[in-house]
């Protein structure tokens, strides 16, 4: 039987908050990827989501990210690897003590936004960052776009990794994401994200903009939790699992 996690980016608001959409969309996710309060969260909403994962026996990550409130974390910043070490291991260590207080242990790390494609594609990057998850915890796994340098360099620490595909983002020849801003980066047709799920867990392909078919490795799904129709696909994304016989589980389980 084939069997996949299903991830989200949860936390990322700060200030007057109200958990909104993250505790509704949690029953349907294995593993909740935390803000950290770089790019989204602050000390009160790492609480709650924290929380609110452990009640839902959701694997809990950290989710660190570049220091960008106002772009998100997603514009890239000119950084060394000596701070991405640094911001890593600063931002890890932030939530598992949310995490540790509440009881809880954590399961994974996954970079947020334009870290993660910066470390996709930049080998240097990706040591650091693998190293700093390393060094905090060896027993964490890395979650990383599949087959980019970020997983491999956690592999050759000796990190356990978990190859991430997204069901709403198009792809290009190379196995990378389309980049945001270009107008065909995102699936909007909730049977065609499915479809292209489906198709990555069963058959380890994905279709590119270019037309050709890329092999790929699914231990993990992202679901982004932003989106206007984010809990509905939540829901139909299980439904259709199930019906496929995948079992979902989170990466600890598989």
């Amino acid at each position: 039987m084939y069997g996949v996690d299903l991830n989200c980016d949860l936390g990322e608001s700060f200030g007057a908050y109200t958990m909104g959409l993250d505790e509704e969309i949690l029953p349907f996710v294995t593993s909740a990827n935390i803000a950290c309060g770089f790019h989204g969260g602050d000390p009160g909403v790492m609480r709650k989501t924290v929380l609110l994962a452990l009640q839902n026996e959701v694997a809990i990550g950290a989710h660190p990210g570049l220091p960008d409130l106002i772009g998100f974390g997603r514009r890239n910043m000119e950084i060394t690897s000596q701070e991405a070490y640094d911001m890593v291991v600063y931002q890890i260590g932030a939530l598992e003590g949310f995490v540790k207080a509440a009881g809880g242990k954590m399961q994974h790390v996954k970079p947020h936004g334009a870290l993660y494609n910066m470390a996709a594609k930049k080998q240097e990057l990706a040591e650091a960052i693998a190293e700093a998850v390393y060094k905090v915890n060896p027993e964490l796994i890395l979650f990383g776009l599949s087959g980019s340098e970020l997983v491999l360099a956690g592999e050759r620490i000796g990190l356990r990794t978990a190859h991430e595909v997204f069901a709403d983002r198009t792809y290009q020849a190379d196995g990378a994401l389309t980049p945001r801003k270009q107008p065909d980066a995102l699936i909007t047709n909730q049977e065609q994200a499915v479809a292209q799920v489906v198709r990555m867990v069963k058959e380890g392909t994905v279709l590119s903009q270019q037309g050709a078919q890329v092999a790929i490795k699914a231990d993990t799904v992202c679901l982004h939790g932003d989106g206007a129709h984010a809990l509905v696909f939540a829901r139909h994304i299980r439904r259709i699992l199930a019906q496929e016989n995948i079992a979902v589980r989170s990466v600890s389980h598989g």
